[in-house]
């Protein structure tokens, strides 16, 4: 079955206080987004769209003549950033990874399982989890009784006990590409932040009947997302040590 990615770039990264986009910025000498291409390269996907928004023509430059480029006009959530994929990609069929241009850690090998995990399971989507040390900020995984995945929710939208859940979403995922683009249409910005989430689209999907998976990360560090200099400090010195 083919493959194709989605590689969210379009965000300001507000709290890095940089005028460069926040994949602009660089790790070990390389843009942090250049690090979630050479993996999705490496793990043989063989068509790729890049989401540009802030200082588009900056990304843009970064990603010529290795990436498809679309456009989010407005930054109006993670399902919308998605969206803006459509015009590229809304008749593919097969399967389609959701990457985050931010997480430069993230392994060829996890983007294989991903995909493999999906197909395995003819699932609607399968979404990558982690349990890391303080869960605050990250989406929780909500499973039913059964302990299948029922839903994610946002820090902001979570009940005390939901925010109690130790398993986090790591914002990389592996949908049914026709199942995605179905589902994105279904989306809602009924929520604390007004926006358009991606995570709704698991929900949906299950709804509609199809199957919803969760994949463990077997390393948290890769799903480890750069918003501020310090984050970006750390996740160099992993890459360090990863290279020793």
């Amino acid at each position: 079955m083919s493959t194709a990615a989605v590689i969210l770039a379009a965000g300001a990264g507000t709290r890095m206080k940089s005028e460069k986009p926040k994949v602009a910025h660089e790790m070990l000498g390389k843009p942090l987004v250049t690090w979630v291409i050479d993996a999705a390269e490496e793990a043989g996907i063989e068509r790729i769209v890049t989401i540009v928004g802030h200082k588009r023509e900056q990304v843009e430059a970064i990603v010529a003549g290795r990436t498809e480029v679309a456009v989010q006009e407005q930054q109006r959530g993670t399902a919308d950033a998605v969206a803006a994929s459509r015009a590229a990609l809304g008749k593919f069929e097969g399967s389609l990874l959701v990457l985050s241009g931010d997480c430069p850690l993230i392994s060829s090998s996890t983007m294989r399982a991903l995909v493999e995990e999906r197909e395995k399971a003819n699932a609607a989507v399968v979404v990558l989890t982690m349990q890391p040390e303080d869960p605050f900020g990250y989406g929780r995984i909500i499973r039913d009784a059964d302990g299948a995945v029922e839903r994610i929710v946002e820090q902001k939208d979570t009940t005390p006990e939901e925010a109690a859940v130790r398993e986090c979403n790591s914002g990389f995922y592996c949908f049914d590409a026709q199942a995605l683009f179905k589902a994105l249409d279904q989306v809602g910005s009924d929520n604390a932040q007004g926006e358009y989430y991606l995570t709704d689209v698991l929900e949906i999907c299950r709804k509609a009947g199809r199957p919803v998976r969760a994949y463990p990360a077997a390393d948290v560090a890769e799903c480890l997302g750069i918003n501020t200099p310090e984050q970006l400090a750390e996740v160099e010195r992993l890459a360090r040590e990863r290279a020793l």
